[in-house]
């Protein structure tokens, strides 16, 4: 629990002194930011080295896309916060300067430049200098992240948004992407229930039909050919309940991981699949489902659609991001708005990421998405 608190307090006095070089390197930058807005050049430019250096020795600043205006207006402004910062400086070096040289001279019984030179510095002149002295260097101590918090609060106000804002729209975007998901997962829902109706359901109804007619079959050959047909009937039944099984969550995910179940959905394809994955190691079990989800809509849309002789599909690492990308040679022409890609659209936008889709008339086909990773 001690060293606990000892790494935070150093932690707290790396920052400051961070703060503090920002600060001085600050004030210089503030009068040339002044002649720059004054003279309208090189605005941008200056603009993204204050936001660089205040991200670098203090923390980043949310702004907007940066105009030339805008960035006038905050360096014609900038510079007063500059020049408070290198006042504080200023008072902060002075009155240490005092302080330190004070206890010096009485520590050594030597002579101070504010008095003549047969003189002693006497114990009440020291503490006559050395306590203000203390209160202001506390105070500059002090004042030192307040002009730094005043430097983010100014880049805020005129260049981005507020973490207020900020909060606003996060909760805005939660709320809609919670809709979207559960509109996602009923009409993922519907598409299951269609499924089963449509394809299972007849096919077993098919199987009962021809197992009654081979109860009911006068010749022995007949009921082996009916009872034959219901064998194969049945079979496909299997094959296309495990494929709607597969389409609401694979188990070899869970079981095997991304790879195998990437593996899977390539043996199963109606058109040859190129896998292409760099992953090291597992981005966690949402992302994978989503990975695995954005690959076989890919791959399923593209057999049913494009025509195409070849589907790659590539996953690889970028950064704090996890990227996939699907790539197809088929006609193209790929409806994003379509049921399939927009509630894809809507899962991968669940775990804040982007989904691409480019597919002009003649291909190729390119699906891909960027999913952060914790």
């Amino acid at each position: 629990m001690h060293q606990e608190g000892q790494l935070s307090a150093g932690s707290l006095v790396r920052r400051w002194f961070r703060m503090l070089l920002g600060l001085m390197i600050g004030s210089v930058t503030g009068m040339a930011g002044l002649a720059a807005a004054a003279a309208d050049v090189g605005v941008v430019r200056l603009t993204e080295y204050e936001l660089g250096r205040i991200a670098r020795f203090d923390q980043a600043v949310h702004t907007n896309p940066l105009t030339r205006r805008g960035c006038r207006r905050y360096l014609a402004v900038r510079w007063l916060v500059g020049a408070l910062g290198a006042g504080v400086i200023y008072m902060l070096v002075f009155w240490y300067g005092v302080a330190v040289s004070m206890v010096t001279a009485w520590l050594l019984g030597g002579d101070w430049g504010f008095i003549e030179e047969d003189d002693r510095v006497s114990l009440g002149l020291i503490l006559l200098v050395t306590v203000p002295g203390v209160l202001v260097i506390f105070v500059t101590t002090v004042g030192v992240a307040g002009v730094a918090a005043l430097e983010r609060r100014l880049a805020t106000a005129l260049l981005g948004t507020s973490q207020q804002t900020l909060l606003r729209q996060r909760v805005a975007e939660l709320t809609s992407t919670r809709a979207e998901v559960i509109e996602a997962i009923d009409d993922e829902r519907r598409r299951i229930e269609r499924d089963l109706h449509d394809g299972v359901q007849q096919r077993l109804v098919a199987l009962g039909m021809l197992i009654g007619r081979a109860k009911r079959a006068r010749s022995e050959g007949h009921m082996h050919a009916l009872l034959q047909q219901a064998h194969d009937t049945a079979s496909e039944a299997i094959d296309e309940l495990r494929e709607v099984a597969t389409r609401v969550y694979p188990s070899v995910l869970d079981h095997s991981g991304l790879a195998a179940a990437l593996e899977a959905l390539a043996e199963r394809a109606s058109v040859r699949v190129d896998i292409r994955n760099e992953l090291t190691e597992s981005p966690g079990k949402a992302l994978e489902a989503v990975i695995y989800f954005v690959a076989s809509e890919a791959v399923t849309n593209a057999a049913k659609h494009a025509d195409p002789s070849v589907v790659e599909i590539s996953v690889w690492s970028s950064g704090s991001e996890v990227a996939v990308r699907v790539q197809d040679d088929g006609v193209g022409g790929a409806d994003r708005s379509g049921s399939g890609l927009s509630g894809l659209a809507r899962r991968v936008k669940a775990v804040d990421g982007a989904l691409d889709v480019l597919s002009p008339v003649g291909g190729p086909t390119v699906i891909s998405a960027r999913l952060p990773c914790a």
